[in-house]
């Protein structure tokens, strides 16, 4: 039996659908979660400053939104910090439809820092992505469908100079998600990697006025332009796959 025109064009509805987003308070988190429970979802967003939760929490309290934004403050760098998100989400509501890794540290090259700093990075950047996964999956796969979406970096090909522990965790980043989409995808789970060029966050070493002026030259993007490469990712239909997808600003020459 054939489609209809408005069957094979019609975006896939977050309506209701339970979306976790780590690293929500900031940056590309936070305009994701707002996006996203703007067109209907039921949001949960993890940060690790309960300040920055704080604030968000108190922009939504503002806002009519067409689904809902909850979130709590948690070290998604400890196992601790973990368990402590997915007995929100199971307080909450038990199941999740799309979960998004986002949450990440920016750092320098390997010359800098010591242990327990690098340490911390891996934590957050990479096992966190891991340890995160697998809870999302213990909760997808009994429904037979669920979404992971993990926010990597362009730097995981660029590779530039004095960023090689970031460069090492976006690079793992990359790979752990092409391997994990074979792992998953028969069992009704989709996996999308995004990655981004450069976007005007609290992560750049640039100041706020220095963002402003490369946006408007198109050489950085906005985090909302992330958020709606999310958007389009979460809402193709279920016949279809967003693998990987890079983004970057116009003028971006690498």
């Amino acid at each position: 039996m054939s489609m209809s025109n408005d069957q094979v064009y019609a975006p896939v509805s977050v309506v209701g659908k339970t979306i976790i987003v780590t690293g929500g308070t900031t940056g590309i988190g936070r305009a994701t979660a707002l996006l996203l429970a703007s067109e209907g979802a039921n949001v949960l967003i993890a940060g690790s400053d309960q300040a920055h939760l704080d604030d968000v929490l108190k922009d939504v309290a503002g806002m009519e939104l067409a689904g809902s934004l909850n979130g709590i403050a948690t070290d998604l760098s400890t196992e601790q910090g973990i368990i402590e998100l997915f007995k929100a989400i199971d307080e909450l509501s038990g199941g999740i439809d799309v979960f998004i890794n986002n949450a990440a540290l920016a750092y320098q090259g390997i010359s800098d820092g010591e242990y327990t700093e690098w340490q911390r990075v891996v934590n957050t950047n990479l096992l966190g992505y891991l340890a995160c996964t697998h809870y999302a999956l213990d909760r997808m796969r009994p429904q037979k469908n669920g979404h992971i979406v993990n926010i990597g970096s362009m730097s995981a090909d660029v590779r530039e100079k004095d960023s090689s522990v970031y460069v090492a965790t976006k690079a793992a980043i990359q790979g752990f998600s092409e391997s994990l989409r074979k792992e998953v995808n028969e069992q009704g789970i989709r996996v999308t990697l995004i990655e981004p060029g450069a976007v005007g966050t609290d992560m750049q070493p640039v100041s706020v006025p220095d963002q402003q002026k490369q946006e408007q030259q198109h050489a950085m993007m906005l985090a909302e332009d992330i958020a709606r490469t999310v958007l389009f990712a979460v809402t193709l239909p279920e016949r279809a796959e967003v693998v990987e997808l890079k983004i970057k600003p116009r003028l971006q020459i690498i």
